[in-house]
């Protein structure tokens, strides 16, 4: 009888044990900040990045829109494939601007919900990687 208790003590231990050690391991991993998502720095953001060098373009009214973007890719060869599409980036740009009003693209909202609206379309093109954001560099409306 002392044996089967003893036997079961122990082995109710090496449980014990085994699982604070799983939680350990489990707690350094998720916690450990190389792990999560590292913000790139601002030179591998340019060495990823796309110049759209100025486009002008008619809006849904009679306005019209002077418009100039750099896109963000994820990497390197996300970039090379993005200058390949350039033709396609600028008309995405321009059939995209061609649906939108003057109103639409004042503010903050409207330029942001321009970019999200362009991030989207241009993903959709992309092979080799995505784009991960858009900034509008220079912007006239008339």
């Amino acid at each position: 009888m002392k044996k089967n208790l003893l036997a079961i003590m122990l082995i109710i231990l090496v449980a014990i044990t085994l699982v604070g050690v799983i939680a350990v391991v489990v707690v350094t991993k998720l916690s450990d900040p190389t792990s999560a998502e590292d913000k790139p720095s601002i030179d591998e953001i340019v060495q990823s990045s796309v110049e759209v060098p100025e486009i002008t373009t008619n809006l849904a009214g009679n306005d019209y829109i002077k418009i100039s973007f750099m896109v963000q890719t994820e990497n390197k060869k996300a970039k090379e494939e993005l200058e390949k599409r350039n033709f396609q980036v600028k008309n995405i740009i321009i059939t995209e601007l061609s649906e939108m009003k003057a109103e639409d693209l004042t503010g903050k909202k409207g330029k942001e919900k321009l970019q999200e609206a362009l991030k989207t379309r241009m993903n959709e093109l992309m092979e080799e990687g995505k784009v991960e954001k858009i900034y509008i560099t220079s912007s006239i409306l008339q």
